[in-house]
């Protein structure tokens, strides 16, 4: 039996949120502009999304690399509070991934800057034994010296006939299909959004629906691709879905590709149809984008299961011959 029912690899940072008045197109080199609210929370891909399963009522652990820092600290103390497991949580002389959003109340939009330091040190050998003892992995992006243990990772997640979601971040899509080929052709579920889509595939296409299409000729069963408030779009079992998610006050967007992500998966898991599983996925991100910081009220079950029918979110589906 799987010790796990999901491990998630990738990064753990901190994020720093602030927010300022004016717009960005206003602020000129050397202005000192006065920040009207700032949060800290802890993030990153494996831990927002390893927090939003746990909430969702899965075993799950963590196998990332941090720091020896205070920032470490805050990471390890979010993931108690989420009952999470530090399946492979190792040190690193390099400082803990760090991020500054800053959020600009005129424009009504953000700027993310972001270190990675110690996610890019991830290697093969700092994973336990026991990291293949799951049913899933979800794998976020491992760049830098990180990104050949990636393709090792998939690789024998292949042959140990584990299922691989796989949510590459812009940086990581931008190198293509050809050097993303060891991990596309294990992969059973694609997450990302319409841009990474893009640059993965190099394509200008406006159509999430022929990107999803396409996207299997390279390996994933499943593929999904969101665009923030505008569409969802996916292809599953030859058949395509598409939804359109319900409007609400969006507070921050940050975090909001990594709790769909976690309820999509946690859905799927616990064998609900794939049009229910879209759902979870949608009000989970619904939910995250009314707060500040990528983990505040990450969904339970059972709160996702009135949401979804609070919402009554419609889902489009198109079998294709």
């Amino acid at each position: 039996m799987a010790n796990y029912e999901v491990v998630c690899v990738g990064s753990a940072t901190v994020d720093h949120f602030l927010k300022v008045k004016p717009s960005f197109s206003s602020i000129k080199v050397g202005d000192k502009i006065m920040v009207t609210a700032g949060e800290l929370h802890s993030g990153g891909g494996a831990t927002n999304v390893a927090a939003g399963l746990s909430r969702l009522g899965l075993k799950t652990a963590v196998a990332a690399k941090i720091g020896q820092d205070h920032y470490a600290e805050l990471v390890l103390k979010d993931l108690k509070r989420f009952k999470v497991h530090y399946q492979a949580l190792c040190r690193s002389r390099k400082h803990t991934d760090f991020s500054t959003i800053v959020f600009s109340v005129q424009d009504q939009d953000r700027v993310i800057f972001v270190h990675k330091g110690a996610s890019q040190d991830l290697q093969k050998s700092d994973l336990q034994h026991s990291f293949f003892s799951t049913q899933w992995i979800h794998m976020g992006s491992l760049t830098g010296a990180s990104f050949p243990t990636a393709k090792k990772i998939a690789a024998s997640a292949g042959k140990k006939k584990i299922s691989l979601l796989f949510n590459p971040s812009l940086y990581l899509a931008q190198k293509g299909v050809t050097v993303l080929k060891p991990i596309l052709r294990n992969t059973t579920l694609l997450i990302f959004n319409k841009e990474e889509a893009q640059a993965l595939l190099k394509s200008y296409s406006q159509s999430m629906e022929e990107m999803v299409k396409q996207l299997p000729d390279y390996g994933p069963t499943t593929v999904i691709i969101t665009d923030g408030p505008r569409n969802v779009a996916a292809w599953h079992e030859h058949t395509i879905y598409s939804l359109v998610p319900p409007q609400v006050k969006v507070v921050d967007t940050t975090g909001a590709g990594d709790a769909f992500t976690a309820g999509v998966l946690a859905g799927l898991i616990k064998q609900y149809s794939f049009e229910d599983a879209l759902r979870l996925g949608q009000v989970n991100a619904l939910s995250v984008i009314q707060q500040v910081g990528c983990k505040n009220k990450l969904l339970t079950e059972k709160e996702g299961k009135l949401l979804v029918k609070r919402f009554g979110i419609k889902v489009l589906k198109r079998k294709i011959n």
